[in-house]
């Protein structure tokens, strides 16, 4: 079996050492759609070295360490690219992320689940810089094929939608090269870029990162529903339910939580296919306006 199970969970973290600075930080901002009006003063702070701040799900590319393909290079995983998909990802934020910085990288294979004719890979990693800690991640890796070997099934839990309207519902469009221009952030992976290998992963063409859609997402959340103030993200999960396509509409939806005042819902479909679910399960934990970004053991 290409995927080792006994193998991948007792092998030692792997350990990297980060490093980025402003022009990594704007390369992802406009792969994420950032820029569009190039001068509008709100765009300026993704766009313009001397407004700069960091969008969290930066997290997922920083030091061009992609936390998925860590997984895939990990001992006792080996498996085809054709194969894969992104399941899902957790990030919490022990702090803003700086426009520069270097930190320590660690990542290891947190659990590997039977969902019958696929497995899911749980990679877990964290990072942190002589300051303390920056960020934990979970990744999702979903391996078509590779299921059935008898192991635990994993959570299945999902996130109902609030019976009522959205608070907040806001359209965002992908360009054509959109995910040519997100790649060079660190995912080569060929899927979202050559059609040949698109076709053979049962694709009619390229799709899009998954992450890249997590990073629209979050950018939109941020812009409409937290006053634009990135520092006030705490965590941010999904799960990717669907694919997304260059050139196509993300309808995204926020309800705020009366439960939980600090907590939004979203919802993610894509527009041209009468809203074909994109991301599921989806919140962003946040800090109040004004108050200050906790930082977490």
């Amino acid at each position: 079996m290409p995927i080792d199970v006994a193998q991948a969970l007792s092998a030692e973290p792997r350990r990297t050492d980060l490093a980025w600075d402003h022009k990594d930080v704007l390369l992802y901002h406009l792969g994420v759609g950032a820029g569009i009006p190039a001068t509008d003063p709100d765009e300026l702070r993704y766009t313009l070295e001397s407004r700069l701040h960091v969008l969290p799900s930066f997290a997922t590319v920083a030091g061009g360490a992609l936390a998925a393909a860590g997984g895939l290079a990990s001992p006792g995983v080996d498996i085809d690219l054709a194969a894969v998909l992104h399941g899902g990802q957790h990030i919490e934020l022990h702090r803003p992320l700086p426009v520069k910085g270097r930190a320590a990288h660690s990542s290891r294979i947190a659990a590997v689940y039977d969902k019958g004719k696929a497995a899911v890979i749980v990679l877990r990693s964290k990072a942190e810089d002589e300051s303390g800690p920056l960020w934990t991640s979970d990744t999702r890796i979903f391996v078509r094929g590779e299921g059935g070997f008898g192991g635990e099934r994993g959570p299945s839990e999902r996130l109902e939608l609030p019976a009522r309207a959205p608070d907040i519902t806001v359209e965002r469009p992908i360009r054509e090269d959109q995910a040519l221009l997100y790649r060079l952030s660190g995912d080569w992976n060929p899927l979202h870029a050559d059609p040949d290998f698109a076709k053979r992963a049962g694709f009619d063409r390229p799709i899009l990162h998954g992450l890249c859609s997590y990073g629209i997402t979050l950018k939109a959340v941020v812009d409409t529903a937290l006053g634009g103030d990135v520092t006030r993200v705490r965590s941010y999960t999904t799960r990717f339910a669907g694919v997304v396509f260059p050139g196509e509409t993300l309808r995204v939806r926020m309800w705020r939580d009366g439960a939980a005042p600090g907590r939004i819902q979203v919802s993610v479909t894509a527009v041209e296919r009468d809203d074909a679910p994109v991301l599921a399960d989806t919140t962003v934990e946040h800090a109040s306006p004004h108050g200050p970004h906790r930082q977490r053991p």
